[in-house]
């Protein structure tokens, strides 16, 4: 137990036989339980946990009969810990990227009850440029910022952070089934728990890298695929959270900024053509329009945004 608090561990695997020893092995002690999903693993993660089991009774081993993804794994586990009326149940990567000496930090908030789910960051410290991947560090900057946007939670960044923790309430609320089953989960799971108004802490961690582990990530198709969720889960929480549970202005600014926006667009691509492709004066009508059009679309947006900001403010 942690203050009083029992702590569940899950530990998402696939392909994990060099790593998943170090992962039990350094795991605090104050963890309660460990629970490992192996999500149908080619290799000998399943042999090397069930070794660990027969002299640990801390480990447990839930096994999916095929490869899900790493979001489904994880939330294998959270239901497990929901079922068992774990108090707060926080993932860690099963190649050991995550620091067990950050565990205390991301605990803290959940236990103290300063918030419903916390993550670790790892770009408060200067030293995550140099640690991290340049590749991986441009996508999760991206991914980020579309991530607040999408998310209503404009204090958090690293949004593929998935060192996490979360407390017995939203276990309980959050649909586990619905939830995104791949490397969007992280950003996936945020947009829920903005829509059930939770509140979410980001917490300073270190990057680990280069202890052994392999990345199944492909940034460019993961880019453009955890994009396309958030879009889709954006328009979710405006629809969920400010049309259908509590009514907000907001959407109607939002919509405007869309609006004028497309609109821009597609005077601007008027624009191109004229001048360009037919070597034509551009029409000033054309012009004054689609000048318009683009202040309207930017004012719409930010003042929609600035409005969401204040709507989520309680959140942090």
């Amino acid at each position: 137990m942690y203050k009083n608090k029992t702590i569940c561990a899950i530990v998402p695997a696939y392909n994990e036989e060099t790593q998943i020893g170090m992962v039990i092995d350094t795991m605090p002690d104050f963890v309660d339980k460990i629970v490992i999903i192996d999500d149908c693993s080619k290799d000998k993660t399943v042999q090397v946990v069930t070794d660990y089991m027969q002299r640990r009774p801390d480990v447990l081993l839930l096994r999916h009969e095929v490869n899900q993804g790493v979001g489904a794994a994880i939330a294998s586990g959270y239901k497990w810990a929901r079922d068992n009326n774990v108090d707060v149940a926080v993932v860690m990567a099963g190649d050991g990227q995550m620091a067990p000496a950050d565990l205390p930090a991301i605990l803290d908030p959940v236990v103290e009850d300063k918030a419903d789910y916390s993550k670790g960051n790892r770009l408060f410290t200067g030293e995550a440029y140099k640690k991290i991947p340049k590749i991986r560090y441009f996508g999760n900057s991206v991914l980020s910022l579309l991530t607040k946007i999408a998310s209503g939670y404009w204090n958090i960044a690293d949004s593929q952070s998935g060192y996490t923790a979360i407390n017995a309430k939203a276990l309980r609320v959050i649909d586990w089934d619905a939830m995104y089953k791949g490397y969007g989960q992280p950003n996936d799971l945020l947009v829920r728990l903005n829509i059930n108004n939770f509140r979410v802490k980001d917490v300073q961690i270190q990057p680990v890298y280069n202890i052994g582990e392999k990345s199944g990530i492909k940034i460019r198709k993961v880019l453009f695929t955890i994009s396309w969720i958030l879009f889709k889960m954006f328009l979710k929480r405006m629809k969920e959270k400010y049309i259908i549970r509590d009514f907000h202005p907001l959407v109607f600014f939002y919509a405007c900024g869309f609006f004028f926006g497309l609109l821009s667009f597609l005077l601007f691509l008027r624009i191109f053509y004229f001048w360009f492709l037919l070597g034509l004066d551009i029409p000033k009508i054309n012009a004054m329009a689609a000048l318009f059009s683009f202040m309207s679309s930017t004012q719409f947006t930010l003042f929609a945004m600035w409005f969401d900001m204040e709507a989520n403010k309680e959140l942090r």
